[in-house]
């Protein structure tokens, strides 16, 4: 009997190995060729990095010709923050993490910035802006009258180089001013405009805050403290009531 038990043990340790079946052989196969080619697939499919847009930089005006300036316009007392920008391009350049580096707080204050910035580079300026002949912060303005018929005159106000008058400009350079409106006979009248005397001229300085957005009131602790507000108001009235007809 214990013959028998090791005649058997020793056929089972001599029998060779049982070949895998050519189903699942197949299938790993075709596993591992799937994978490869799934993985090559994968690093082709990724995209290479999209740089990023280079920041629009907009040309200095002539009512805007530097940092200093800029800032004085846009208000917010930002002009104490004009000498930490070394240059045009810096002030439009910076990001919002720089310019809190840089510490211009609080943080309104860099969303403002920057919010005015992006006008700017569009092309939307403030009263002023888009004026051409300007001379140390003042831009000169004077009225022109135009009689198209006995019953039609057309009046409007332009901007001319100190010292000169319209009809010394060519018609190509006689563009109506914006912002600017004629009253009465000859007042030229418009924000932070200035009279001339004699008349039909006027100046235009730059004012700090001329181009402020300018910031609303709170009323009552404003919208997230408004009903917390208003209700312990009303607590302290009626208490006050009671008090004054001897309920307490």
């Amino acid at each position: 009997m214990n013959s028998l038990r090791l005649h058997s043990a020793f056929g089972l340790l001599l029998r060779p190995a049982a070949a895998a079946p050519v189903g699942v052989s197949t299938a790993v196969h075709g596993l591992r060729a799937f994978s490869a080619t799934t993985s090559s697939q994968s690093a082709e499919a990724v995209p290479s990095p999209v740089p990023k847009p280079k920041t629009w930089i907009p040309n200095p005006t002539p009512f805007v010709p530097n940092v200093q300036t800029f800032l004085t316009l846009i208000g917010r007392d930002l002009k104490s923050h004009a000498s930490k920008f070394p240059s045009w391009d810096s002030l439009f350049s910076l990001s919002s993490e720089q310019l809190r580096e840089l510490g211009v707080e609080p943080p309104r204050s860099r969303r403002y910035l920057l919010r005015w910035r992006d006008k700017f580079a569009r092309g939307e300026y403030g009263i002023g802006g888009d004026l051409k002949y300007v001379k140390g912060g003042k831009a000169i303005l004077k009225l022109v009258e135009k009689v198209k018929s006995p019953e039609l005159r057309l009046r409007y106000v332009v901007n001319v180089p100190e010292g000169k008058e319209v009809e010394d400009l060519p018609l190509s350079q006689q563009v109506r001013a914006k912002g600017f409106k004629v009253r009465g006979v000859d007042k030229i009248t418009g924000p932070y405009v200035l009279p001339l005397k004699g008349g039909r001229a006027a100046v235009l300085k730059v004012t700090e805050g001329m181009w402020e957005d300018k910031r609303g009131h709170k009323v009552d602790g404003g919208e997230r403290r408004r009903a917390e507000v208003r209700f312990k108001r009303g607590v302290a009235e009626r208490k006050a009531r009671r008090e004054a007809q001897g309920l307490y």
